[in-house]
């Protein structure tokens, strides 16, 4: 509408309502009993009426006078008095055009008016900076607090070109293609990539991901205000997707992320996502925690050995590496991955487990890891159903709880120990499994060396197996086809 205005109110009623001026302002369903109601009211022109929503127990009314076609500028107006029944009132009002103020002048008081009421001024700048200033938005704290301590990595690895076919270097050959050999010679190239990571320590530690700085001959660091640092990988775990970068600042300070405790994390608590996303220096996104303990294979990346956060707050390739924050400031997982056939569905190694590795691999000692060489999803009645309905299905399986093995790697201490695919696992040192993270769960806490006693189910029997836990390289099973389409963005 042109030159309009327009307020809302809301209020309890509990009795009649009055005609405001010469026409009918509220239209409210009236009830036996008090209810919740709120009106609309709009016209055109310049205001002609000013409404306060007077609010009592039990009662809503509503007072109008003529503004002689004045304008309530923008300014809150309190009205502050003891009209009948012993009501108070406030109303919030703007106006449009160039208007003559209803309230006092600067430096009075007020405007008394008869019935004892006084309207009082309070201009909008005062009130907005007083608002900002004492209701902070906890999303703009939390950056504050880890912001300057998110860098950019950029990274550089020369890509080796593959040799040419011996059938070149045949002479026979090169009779009749001559001097054309030569550039066919495929040439090394330089390649570039770039991530996020988080400054932790004061002498210059830094966590990111192992995918960020995995094979790089030159690291660069860049913080927010611009310092350039050349980076040193300390130390690096893909198991884990985890690596600590180190920069020599020879003395100048570093801002420092605080982290926090993942293990206090609940789904639905807000989270932050801070990184370099494309590029694009410190960008925030604002999301939940979706999920927790989401494991490896769920995330489709099983070569990995964690379990998971699970997010929806935007990430995007570049932000790997940078802190997930919690709305207290404080870093609570790095993210890691998303679904690469999905929106809104990213994933965080959490910060309790960067924490593990963090004083190992700072000092550039290798993680060492419980190793079996199997790998497994979870079982279910209904799924061994399924799977038995299907005319195609590669095997029958009983229709039981556990988690059942789907590889077996070869020269494995499970493939040495007589694992075989499709067996069903039940329970390991007696402590029943009805899924393979509850199994993953009790390796990761086996000592290398140490014999876990596996109790399997191979077709209709029943099978015990003893399996030596050693260390051994996850990333031979990283050939195994997933379909679920995820991938780690870097």
């Amino acid at each position: 509408m042109e030159r309009g205005m327009s307020f809302i109110g809301l209020g309890i009623w509990g009795g009649g309502w009055s005609r405001l001026g010469k026409e009918k302002r509220v239209r409210p369903v009236r009830l036996r009993s008090s209810v919740v109601c709120a009106g609309m009211w709009s016209w055109d022109g310049f205001a002609k009426e000013l409404f306060a929503v007077t609010l009592s127990l039990g009662m809503v009314s509503f007072n109008g006078r003529d503004m002689e076609r004045r304008g309530l500028g923008s300014h809150p107006v309190v009205e502050v008095g003891a009209p009948p029944a012993g009501r108070t009132s406030a109303g919030w009002f703007g106006r449009r055009g160039k208007e003559e103020p209803l309230l006092p002048k600067s430096g009075s008081h007020g405007a008394q008016e008869k019935g004892g009421r006084q309207l009082l001024a309070l201009p909008m700048e005062q009130a907005k900076s007083g608002t900002a200033k004492n209701s902070a938005s906890f999303v703009s704290r939390a950056v504050r607090a880890v912001g300057p301590a998110v860098v950019r990595i950029d990274t550089e690895r020369t890509i080796h070109a593959p040799s040419l076919d011996p059938l070149f270097e045949d002479p026979t050959f090169k009779r009749f293609f001559g001097d054309e050999i030569p550039n066919m010679q495929p040439k090394d190239r330089l390649e570039r990539g770039q991530g996020s990571g988080v400054i932790v320590s004061k002498d210059g530690l830094l966590l990111t991901n192992a995918h960020v700085v995995a094979d790089a001959e030159k690291v660069t660091v860049t913080l927010t205000d611009g310092r350039s640092y050349i980076g040193v990988v300390k130390g690096t775990d893909e198991v884990v997707d985890l690596a600590v970068v180190k920069i020599e600042t020879k003395g100048v300070d570093l801002p420092i992320a605080p982290l926090g405790v993942s293990a206090d994390l609940e789904v639905g608590d807000w989270v932050l996502a801070v990184g370099n996303p494309l590029g694009l220096d410190n960008t925030v996104t604002l999301g939940i925690v979706s999920s927790l303990n989401r494991s490896a294979a769920e995330v489709g990346i099983p070569e990995k050995r964690l379990n998971f956060i699970q997010t929806d707050a935007a990430i995007n390739p570049g932000n790997s590496g940078g802190p997930l924050v919690n709305e207290f400031g404080q870093v609570v997982g790095l993210n890691t991955a998303i679904r690469a056939n999905a929106e809104g569905i990213g994933f965080a190694i959490p910060i309790d487990r960067a924490k593990d590795v963090l004083n190992e691999l700072s000092n550039g000692r290798k993680i060492q890891h419980a190793y079996v060489g199997i790998q497994m999803v979870s079982l279910t009645p209904e799924f061994a159903r399924q799977n038995n309905e299907d005319p195609n299905a590669a095997s029958i399986i009983p229709e039981v709880e556990g988690a059942i093995v789907i590889r077996v790697i070869p020269k494995s201490p499970a493939a040495t120990s007589g694992v075989r695919r499709f067996d069903i696992i039940q329970a390991i040192d007696g402590t029943e499994v009805r899924s393979a993270k509850e199994v993953q769960t009790i390796v990761d806490r086996a000592k290398v060396g140490q014999i876990v006693h596996l109790r399997i189910v191979r077709g209709e029997s029943e099978k015990p197996i003893e399996v030596q836990v050693k260390t051994g390289d996850l990333s031979t099973i990283k050939d195994l086809d997933t379909k679920d389409g995820h991938k780690s963005q870097k």
